[in-house]
């Protein structure tokens, strides 16, 4: 059982910075990979970036990019979320997730296994 604790969320205004931390317990030898989603009121929780544990390797999607930036430290145990230049439609609940065996597609939110409680994150214009 993989525990995952987020934590960093706020109120930012408009061009400002946010990082997000996520801890991970209990079996973090495990992980294949840990993600970012989030999710805004109406709509799907929507991938925003993952990291391959064992690499580094990272994938962020097209409307963060140049903005958010993943990484980890393993000796922590802890993947981070910088959010620089943030806009009001980055407004979400931020989700820390994690993937075991990576067999689906890094995108899909119903191949990760392990999630947290969410941080909320709003930014103001």
């Amino acid at each position: 059982q993989v525990q995952l604790v987020e934590s960093g969320g706020g109120l930012v205004q408009a061009e400002g910075s946010l990082r997000l931390s996520c801890v991970a317990s209990g079996g973090t030898f495990r992980l294949y990979r840990m993600g970012w989603f989030r999710q805004a009121p109406g709509k799907e929780r929507e991938f925003v970036a993952a990291l391959r544990w064992s690499t580094a390797f990272t994938y962020v999607v097209d409307s963060v990019k140049g903005r958010f930036t993943i990484s980890r430290d393993t000796a922590k145990s802890t993947v981070y979320l910088q959010m620089n230049s943030l806009k009001p439609e980055d407004t979400a609940v931020y989700y820390c997730a994690a993937d075991l065996d990576g067999t689906l597609g890094v995108a899909r939110p119903d191949g990760y296994d392990y999630w947290g409680q969410g941080t909320q994150v709003t930014v103001s214009s």
